[in-house]
C-alpha cells in the first residue's frame, strides 16, 4: 500500500479530493459541485450539510481502498466562511455567502464605535467589505439575532470546521483568523480590542498551529488529521518554504489574489484606498494582497457571450490566443462589457459587441479582465523590485489570459504551474515533516 496524505480543498464552485505521495506527487483525485441552498432571507448559500456528507462519505470509502494507506488529513478552504455550533455541536445558522449584503446602519454602528474606518483597516489589515470580513459576520450575527448569538459555544472558520468534524476538537489557525477578517490587530499581533469588548472571543476557540495534527483512529488506523487552512495562504505555502528569490504569487479562481510575501511593515492608507489588505502567513506575519473577483465576472461574462453567439456555454474553453485578433482590437482599443461583479475604469454604461465572431468577443473581454489584473498586480508589488510572477489556479490553463498578461508584464518572468494542486499542495505540505531543499519547487509546480 501506497502511504498518502488527503486533502479536501473546497472552493466555492469545485470540492475536491486528493491524495498526495511521500514525494507530493498527485496519486488521486476526485471533484464534486453542489447546488447551492438559500438561508432564511432567502440568499444563496453553500449547501453545509451536503457538503458534510460528502466529505465524510469520501474519506470512509478512501480509507478502504486496497491501494492507498492514508496516513494523514488537511483541508483547504475558501476564506469569509464561519460554521456556528452550539453546545451540543449543533449547527446553528446557514454558512452565510460572503455577498450576502449587509445593511449600512451596521456598517455606521460599528465604524462609529471602533473606527476611524481607514484606520481601523490599516491596522486589521481588512478594509470595510461587509461579509467578506468575518469578524464583521459576528457582529452583524450578535446584533441582529441575539438569540442566536447567545447559542454558540464556538465559531469556526470553514477549514477548522471540517476538521472538527473528524477530530471533535474545536480549533482556530492563524491563516483563517487574520485574512481579511477584522479581527487581528498586526501592530499589537492578537486579536483587536473590539473582539474582546464585544466578547467575541469568547466564542473562538485557542489558536493552534498551522502544522499541529491530532492522531484519531478510523477503521484501526491512526490518522494524523490538520486544523485546515485558508485556501489563498495555502496556494503562497509551497513557494515561500522553498525559494529566497523576490517574486508575486497569483492565485487565480472565484477570486484572483495577487499576493506579495515580501511585504514590509504596516498597509498605508493608500494602499486601503487602492484596495489592498492583508492575508497572513501560518508563522502569523501578514502578507500584502489585492483582490479581484475576476473568475465570478469572468464566469458571468462568457456565459452572456454563449447566449449572444447561440454557442455552448463551454465553447470558450476551445479559444486560444490568437496575435492578429489582439492586434486588431488594440490598435482602436476601448472598453466594451459593462461589469455584473466587479468596478472598473471607463467603463460603458451597458455592454456593447460590435463582432460577428466569439472568438473577437472574447479575446476582447480577456483584454479588459486582464487590465485590471494588471492593474491589481502592480498595486501588490508596490515599490517592490519583483522579477518574478506565479500564476497557478484555473487561468494558469487559459492560454488568453496568459499570453496577454506576458505581453503587458513584459519586465517579469512569469511562470504557470499546476492548476489544480495550488492550495491542496499546500495543505499538504502544512501538515508534513518533510525536510525540503531547493530542488523541490520546480521539482513539483512547475
Amino acid at each position: 500500500m501506497k502511504e498518502v496524505t488527503a486533502v479536501f480543498d473546497i472552493g466555492r464552485t469545485n470540492k475536491k479530493f486528493f491524495l498526495f505521495d511521500a514525494d507530493f506527487n498527485e496519486v488521486y483525485r476526485e471533484y464534486i459541485r453542489f447546488e447551492e441552498i438559500t438561508d432564511e432571507d432567502g440568499y444563496p448559500t453553500e449547501d453545509l450539510e451536503g457538503l458534510e456528507k460528502w466529505v465524510k462519505e469520501v474519506f470512509d470509502r478512501m480509507l478502504d481502498a486496497p491501494e492507498f494507506d492514508i496516513v494523514s488529513l488537511n483541508f483547504s478552504c475558501y476564506g469569509a466562511s464561519l460554521v456556528h455550533i452550539d453546545e451540543n455541536g449543533k449547527v446553528l445558522t446557514p454558512l452565510y455567502n460572503y455577498m450576502k449584503p449587509m445593511k449600512e446602519e451596521v456598517y455606521d454602528a460599528f465604524y462609529e464605535k471602533y473606527g476611524p474606518e481607514h484606520e481601523f483597516a490599516r491596522v486589521t489589515g481588512s478594509p470595510r467589505s461587509g461579509m467578506l470580513n468575518t469578524g464583521m459576520q459576528m457582529y452583524w450575527l450578535k446584533i441582529t439575532q441575539p438569540e442566536t448569538f447567545r447559542k454558540i459555544k464556538c465559531s469556526l472558520h470553514l477549514p477548522q470546521y471540517l476538521s472538527y468534524l473528524f477530530t471533535g476538537v474545536p480549533a482556530s489557525e492563524h491563516t483563517s483568523i487574520g485574512c481579511h477578517t477584522i479581527l487581528w490587530n498586526y501592530e499589537k499581533n492578537n486579536y483587536h480590542e473590539w473582539v474582546f469588548q464585544e466578547e467575541i472571543d469568547k466564542v473562538l476557540p485557542p489558536i493552534v498551529a498551522t502544522d499541529k495534527t491530532i492522531p484519531k483512529k478510523y477503521k484501526d488506523k491512526i490518522v494524523q488529521i490538520g486544523p485546515g487552512i485558508h485556501d489563498s495562504s495555502s496556494a503562497l505555502l509551497r513557494y515561500v518554504q522553498n525559494t529566497t528569490d523576490h517574486f508575486l504569487l497569483v492565485s487565480t479562481g472565484t477570486w484572483s489574489i495577487a499576493i506579495n510575501p515580501f511585504t514590509q511593515g504596516m498597509l498605508t492608507l493608500e494602499d486601503i484606498r487602492n484596495g489592498s489588505l492583508f492575508n497572513m502567513r501560518i508563522d502569523g506575519s501578514p502578507v500584502k494582497v489585492s483582490r479581484l473577483f475576476l473568475g465570478n465576472e469572468y464566469k458571468l461574462q462568457v456565459k452572456a457571450l454563449a447566449a449572444h453567439f447561440n454557442v455552448s456555454e463551454d465553447y470558450h474553453k476551445t479559444v486560444r490566443f490568437n496575435q492578429e485578433t489582439f492586434f486588431e482590437i488594440d490598435k482602436y482599443f476601448e472598453p466594451m462589457f459593462k461589469w455584473i461583479s466587479i468596478s472598473g475604469k471607463n467603463e460603458p454604461d451597458k455592454t456593447k459587441i460590435p463582432y460577428d465572431r466569439f472568438e473577437h468577443a472574447y479575446h476582447q473581454l480577456m483584454i479588459e479582465l486582464v487590465l485590471l489584473q494588471v492593474e491589481s498586480i502592480k498595486i501588490t508589488a508596490g515599490d517592490n523590485q519583483i522579477e518574478k510572477l506565479y500564476i497557478d489556479g484555473g487561468f494558469s490553463d487559459n492560454d488568453v489570459y496568459i499570453k496577454l498578461l506576458s505581453h503587458y508584464l513584459r519586465n517579469m518572468e512569469l511562470r504557470t504551474t499546476n492548476s489544480s494542486l495550488g492550495s491542496a499542495l499546500g495543505a499538504a505540505i502544512a501538515i508534513s515533516d518533510t525536510e525540503f531543499n531547493s530542488k523541490f519547487l520546480k521539482k513539483i509546480i512547475f
